[in-house]
């Protein structure tokens, strides 16, 4: 299954623009950590752009990502990227067991927080957002509230990482996807 085939899955169930910038950046990331441990970044990308492509229409955790592993197989997508999208939910049950079924876990909260600090500053581009412009959102419970900062660090962990190198991975993967998930800023 290639990218346009990933994007097309994408597109067919989810149409909030939100939604689908959100399954951009987790992409983004998914690569920039295939690229850090020398995996497959494709593969990785794919994972990430469809991990949430059923949530829009099937929300409750009893459906999602439940419904979309269905889907999947019914297409024949391979059971790799099927186990890596049901383990990025903790209530599924499913362990993450593979590096990147735990890299999708870590970097699927953490686009979140991120793009909802870019979203707070005066310019609306990630290119001014700083690791630190990060850490002081976190401390603020009330600042994106839906944000699982406890599965963040764990995820963190998982991969062997400090909290704050993880941030800053993400953050530069984020960064040079700024166009596609519509943070680079506001023009003047």
């Amino acid at each position: 299954m290639n990218r346009e085939q990933a994007w097309n899955l994408l597109c067919e169930y989810t149409q909030s623009e939100n939604l689908r910038k959100h399954a951009l950046a987790v992409e983004a990331a998914m690569r920039a950590y295939a690229r850090r441990f020398g995996e497959d970044e494709e593969l990785w990308g794919r994972v990430g752009l469809i991990h949430d492509f059923d949530y829009e229409k099937y929300p409750a955790a009893e459906d999602h990502p439940l419904k979309g592993a269905e889907i999947l197989r019914q297409r024949g997508w391979p059971e790799e990227i099927v186990r890596a999208v049901l383990s990025h939910a903790p209530y599924t049950g499913i362990t993450r067991d593979s590096l990147m079924e735990k890299t999708l876990f870590a970097v699927d909260e953490l686009t979140g927080l991120i793009t909802a600090v870019a979203l707070v500053r005066p310019s609306k581009s990630i290119h001014d957002v700083k690791l630190r412009s990060i850490k002081k959102k976190w401390k603020d419970k009330s600042f994106a509230a839906g944000v699982n900062r406890a599965d963040i660090q764990e995820g963190a962990a998982d991969l062997g990482l400090e909290l704050n190198e993880h941030i800053g991975i993400v953050l530069e993967a984020m960064q040079g996807a700024a166009d596609d998930l519509g943070l680079a800023g506001i023009k003047t």
